[in-house]
C-alpha cells in the first residue's frame, strides 16, 4: 500500500532525500519546486518502506490505508498530481513504458567544495525561526563552524512557535527537529538580545567571522485606503500574533462583539484566522493557543465571517490542501458570494481537484449585505473580485465599503483583520529596499557589507512556507562558504568583548551564558 502526503506538508524535501526509488515530485532540482503547494507520492512506484514518513518533520505522511475522515481526499490528491504529468514525465531509462519508476534519476551534482583545512569560524546567526535554524543546520552538518544563535525574544522558535496556527499541531513539530541543535557542542544561544538595542551590526560584524541575518518580515502592508487605521481594523500580523501569545501583543484585544468580521486578502492566513474565529473554543482548549484569546474566544459574538479577495476562485491566493481542509468542516456553512455571474461560471467550469473546483456544491447566493448574520451554524463567506475602497466609521470601524459587479457595497462590521501579507522592517546599519521590504544582497550577500549575509523573508521578501527555507539557507550558506574558500572572509581569534558584557549584564534574559573555551 503506497503512502501519501497530506495538509500539512511544508516542501522542505525531507522526504526526497530518503526516498530510495525517487517516487516523490516536485524535487528540488525540479523547475515546479518552490512553486508547488505541496509534494506528492507516486503511487505507482511508492514501495510502501515508510523511510518518507520517518524522515518527514512535520508528520505529513501516512500509509494511504491509514487515512481516515477528510484526510482520505489526500490519495486522490497524491495520484491525481501524476494522472496529470504521468504522460509528459520521461520513463526511466529502461524504457519500459509502465516501470515502477518511471521518474528518471538525474546525474549527481556536487555544487559545494569544502577543503578539508576549512577554518573552525564563529558564525553568528541572528533568529531562531525557520529560516535561521536551516541555516545553523547547514553550517554545523557541513562544516565545523561554532554558532551563536541571538534572537530578541526570550523564547526561540521565529515563526514556527508565534506564526503557525495553534490548531496546527503537527505543523508546529518541526520546531523539535530545530530544538535539537540549540543543545549542540557547538552551538551557542543568547536570547532576549535584540540587534540595534543591545548590540549594534557593526559590532557583531567586529566579533564575528560572519553574522546571517533570519530576521523575517514581521511588519504588515497597508491597503492605503481611508478609514485602514481606525479602531477595529487590525493587521492579520497582530491578530495571529495576539491567539499564538506573541509577547509583543501580551496586552492586545481583538474585540469580537460584532457579529460579522471581515477578513481583506484570501491567503492561507486569512484561512488560519478564519477558521480560529469560527472554531468551537473547547476544540482549541488543548492546542497552544494563548489562554488570554481562548476566554475571549468563548465569549465571542461572531457568527459570520467574510473573506474579500479582489482575485477570482481559480486565482486565490490560499492553497489547495488549506482549502480543502476548510470546505471538509461541518460545522460551519460555506457561501460563495456571486455577485459577479463570472464568480459561479468559473467555479462550475473548474477542474473538480483545482481550487476553484473545491468550491463547488457550496451554496452560491448574491449575499444582501443589509440583512444581519442568521442565526444558528456559524458561516464563511467567499467574496472574490473584490476590494476595500473606505473602512466606515467614525470612532472606530462600522463597515467596509468594498467595489462589486455592479458598483460598491457597503458590508457593516465591527472588525476587519487585513491579511495582505507581511514586509520585513529595516534593520539598522544594513541597506534596505523600502520598495520590496528586504535587505539588498547576491545569493544572499549583503550588499557591501563583506561577512555579512541575509536568508529567509528579510532576503527573498514574505514568500514561501516553512520549508522553502531550506534551499534558501543552502544558498547563503554556500556564498558564505565561497567566500571563506576564496579568501574574501577574514578568519582568526576574534574578541568577543561585547557579548561577554552583555551577558553579564542580562543575566537570567539568556538562555545560555557559558563561553566557550578557546
Amino acid at each position: 500500500m503506497a503512502y501519501a502526503i497530506t495538509q500539512t506538508c511544508c516542501t522542505d524535501a525531507s522526504c526526497v532525500a530518503a526516498c530510495p526509488v525517487n517516487c516523490i515530485h516536485p524535487t528540488p532540482d525540479e523547475p515546479d519546486f518552490g512553486r508547488t503547494e505541496m509534494l506528492y507520492v507516486d503511487p505507482a512506484s511508492c514501495i510502501d518502506c515508510g523511510a518518507c514518513a520517518d524522515a518527514c518533520p512535520v508528520d505529513a505522511i501516512f500509509p494511504v490505508d491509514a487515512l481516515t475522515g477528510p484526510m482520505r481526499a489526500y490519495a486522490q490528491v497524491n495520484a491525481d498530481y501524476y494522472a496529470e504529468t504521468r504522460d509528459s514525465e520521461p520513463v526511466a531509462s529502461t524504457g519500459e513504458e509502465h516501470s515502477p519508476n518511471f521518474h528518471a534519476w538525474g546525474p549527481p551534482v556536487f555544487d559545494r567544495t569544502i577543503p578539508s583545512d576549512f577554518p573552525a569560524l564563529d558564525v553568528a546567526v541572528v533568529g531562531t525561526g525557520p529560516a535561521g535554524m536551516y541555516a545553523v543546520e547547514d553550517l554545523l552538518l557541513h562544516t565545523n563552524c561554532r554558532v551563536t544563535l541571538i534572537d530578541r525574544l526570550s523564547t526561540a522558535g521565529g515563526l514556527v512557535r508565534y506564526g503557525v496556527a495553534p490548531d496546527h499541531p503537527s505543523t508546529r513539530k518541526i520546531g523539535e527537529t530545530f530544538a535539537r541543535f540549540h543543545t549542540h557542542p557547538r552551538v551557542e544561544m543568547r536570547l532576549g538580545v535584540e540587534v540595534g538595542r543591545d548590540i549594534t551590526t557593526e559590532e557583531l560584524a567586529a566579533e564575528y567571522d560572519a553574522v546571517i541575518y533570519a530576521v523575517g518580515a514581521s511588519a504588515a502592508r497597508t491597503l492605503d485606503v481611508p478609514g485602514e487605521q481606525l479602531p477595529g481594523s487590525v493587521p492579520a500580523t497582530t491578530t495571529v500574533a495576539w491567539y499564538n501569545g506573541h509577547p509583543d501583543v501580551a496586552d492586545a484585544t481583538i474585540d469580537l462583539s460584532a457579529e460579522r468580521a471581515v477578513l481583506v486578502g484570501n491567503g492561507n492566513v486569512a484561512l488560519d484566522v478564519a477558521r480560529i474565529l469560527t472554531t468551537d473554543p473547547d476544540e482549541l482548549e488543548h492546542t497552544e493557543i494563548s489562554r488570554r484569546a481562548l476566554r475571549e474566544l468563548r465569549s465571542s459574538g461572531i457568527r459570520e465571517v467574510v473573506l474579500l479577495g479582489r482575485r477570482g476562485p481559480d486565482k486565490a491566493a490560499y492553497t489547495r490542501p488549506e482549502l480543502l481542509a476548510l470546505v471538509q468542516r461541518e460545522d460551519v456553512e460555506l457561501v460563495v458570494d456571486t455577485h459577479d455571474p463570472d464568480i459561479a461560471r468559473t467555479v462550475d467550469a473548474a477542474p473538480a481537484n483545482s481550487k476553484a473546483g473545491l468550491l463547488r456544491g457550496l451554496t452560491q447566493e448574491t449575499v444582501d449585505w443589509n440583512a444581519a448574520p442568521a442565526h444558528g451554524r456559524t458561516r464563511i463567506v467567499l467574496r472574490f473580485h473584490s476590494s476595500p475602497e473606505e473602512f466606515l466609521g467614525e470612532t472606530r470601524v462600522r463597515g467596509v465599503r468594498v467595489t462589486g459587479h455592479s458598483g460598491s457595497v457597503d458590508i457593516p462590521t465591527g472588525l476587519v483583520v487585513r491579511a495582505i501579507g507581511h514586509r520585513g522592517r529595516p534593520v539598522a546599519g544594513l541597506p534596505f529596499d523600502e520598495r520590496t521590504g528586504t535587505v539588498p544582497h547576491t545569493a544572499g550577500r549583503v550588499w557591501d557589507r563583506p561577512g555579512t549575509y541575509v536568508v529567509g523573508w528579510i532576503k527573498r521578501g514574505p514568500s514561501g512556507g516553512i520549508g522553502a527555507n531550506r534551499s534558501c539557507a543552502k544558498e547563503t550558506v554556500g556564498s558564505l562558504i565561497e567566500d571563506v574558500v576564496a579568501g574574501r572572509l577574514p578568519a582568526g581569534e576574534r574578541p568577543r568583548s561585547k557579548l561577554v558584557e552583555l551577558a553579564g549584564r542580562l543575566g537570567g534574559r539568556l538562555s545560555r551564558t557559558l563561553e566557550r573555551s578557546r
